[in-house]
């Protein structure tokens, strides 16, 4: 009979390794990759370019230029091209970022083919109808209003222009002050200027004539030609910045840094001094601001990593009359990891929990490939993963401690409290 009363045994895993994909590289430049581990009638294929917020010209025209992508091309209009792929059970996936944009398709395997070509007819002539970018205008304008309500929406837009700059491409806001100055003809610029493919992720199975149909589409994109890119210094605001909202009863805290990237020998400690402080429900973080002192129903630290940069940040809502000490008790959790080593007991639960995360986080093709296509963005070696895991699994509490002095003095981080 099972036994209800005892938590199953932990057997910890001693490796990491993703499935090697299969990479062509055809004759223009362009690499493909191909995962091939679905056993389902289902494929994804993702078309990755370095057009993201680093590389536009104002502020909003990578975001624009991605949103009116599938709104309209020669001879079909949004409505025409939305039903094409609804005929054929497929789904568009358009993400403009910090760094890249990707334009993905999802589909039956089956029946793929048939809408390959207009999915790449998207990204070589788009038609931005001046109509459509009116709309998507609009629309901006109006959900910015009310984000521009959310306490929470502000804080966190104003800890990255503040850790970063209002004219750095990681904090610079897009404000319904610029719209007036985004037209079809800037789009068509950008477009033309930055949407040169850069990689081709395909996730599922892939017949010979699909094959052969996508590898001609691809060879038909121009060759790869070298194309710099900008550079930008931060110039960081104020130290702490307070928005008095007298209506709101509860005021939003974010409170973050610059920091290392996964390249950094140190990356895989930190992620793990992350997590113990705030990185899951039972950090030091949960513990004292939310189990013991009733503070917040919850808050959460993190470590966003760009290409050019990286970002710690801490985020949580609390009670206004109480931002201070909650400020205050942050603050004291971060002196505390470097003035006193934490317990083997208390290390053992974070790596642990972390662990399974990242494995968790590769419980299916589709994010296994997103793994792999991360790899390749960030130019990391294919055995990262690996490495990652057990410089984890060998981190050590005097590990932690010099690691919190050196990258989480609380005396560095930008404070952002609105409400």
């Amino acid at each position: 009979m099972l036994d209800r009363k005892s938590a199953p045994s932990f057997s910890p895993l001693a490796n990491f390794q993703l499935p090697t994909p299969e990479v062509t590289s055809l004759s223009n430049g362009y690499n493909l990759i191909h995962l091939n581990s679905v056993t389902q009638d289902v494929i994804k294929i993702e078309l990755l370019f370095k057009a993201g917020k680093w590389f536009e010209p104002a502020s909003g025209i990578s975001h624009f230029t991605a949103l009116l992508l599938d709104k309209g091309v020669p001879g079909k209009n949004a409505y025409q091209i939305a039903s094409w792929f609804d005929l054929f059970g497929a789904s568009l996936e358009i993400h403009a970022g910090l760094d890249f944009t990707s334009v993905s398709l999802f589909s039956l395997a089956s029946n793929v083919h048939e809408t390959l070509p207009l999915f790449f007819q998207l990204v070589t002539n788009p038609s931005f109808p001046d109509s459509e970018l009116t709309q998507a205008k609009e629309i901006f304008a109006q959900n910015l209003k009310l984000n521009l309500e959310k306490n929470s929406f502000v804080a966190s837009r104003n800890i990255r222009r503040n850790i970063f700059g209002e004219t750095h491409p990681y904090g610079a806001t897009l404000d319904e002050s610029h719209l007036p100055f985004i037209t079809t003809e800037l789009l068509r610029e950008y477009f033309n200027d930055r949407f040169v493919l850069h990689e081709v992720y395909v996730t599922g199975p892939l017949s010979k004539s699909t094959d052969t149909i996508l590898r001609d589409l691809i060879s038909q994109r121009k060759e790869i030609t070298p194309h710099p890119s900008p550079s930008f210094t931060t110039n960081s605001r104020a130290v702490f910045e307070k928005i008095e909202k007298p209506e709101s009863i509860q005021t939003s805290l974010r409170l973050g840094k610059k920091t290392i990237n996964r390249a950094n020998p140190d990356y895989p400690g930190l992620l793990l001094l992350n997590h113990l402080l705030g990185g899951y429900f039972g950090s030091r973080l949960m513990k004292n601001l939310r189990e013991e002192r009733g503070l917040t129903y919850g808050i959460h630290s993190s470590i966003s990593t760009l290409f050019n940069d990286s970002l710690f940040l801490i985020g949580t809502d609390v009670n206004s009359k109480d931002q201070l000490l909650a400020i205050d008790e942050i603050k004291k959790e971060i002196h505390a990891l470097s003035l006193n080593p934490a317990s083997d007991s208390e290390i053992d639960l974070a790596r642990n929990h972390l662990l399974g995360g990242i494995q968790l986080d590769a419980a299916n093709p589709f994010s296994i490939t997103d793994k792999i296509k991360m790899l390749r963005m960030y130019n990391l070696n294919s055995d990262y993963y690996n490495s990652l895991f057990f410089k984890i699994m060998n981190i050590r509490s005097n590990d932690l401690q010099k690691l919190a002095a050196n990258y989480l003095s609380a005396e560095t981080l930008h404070t952002v409290a609105v409400g």
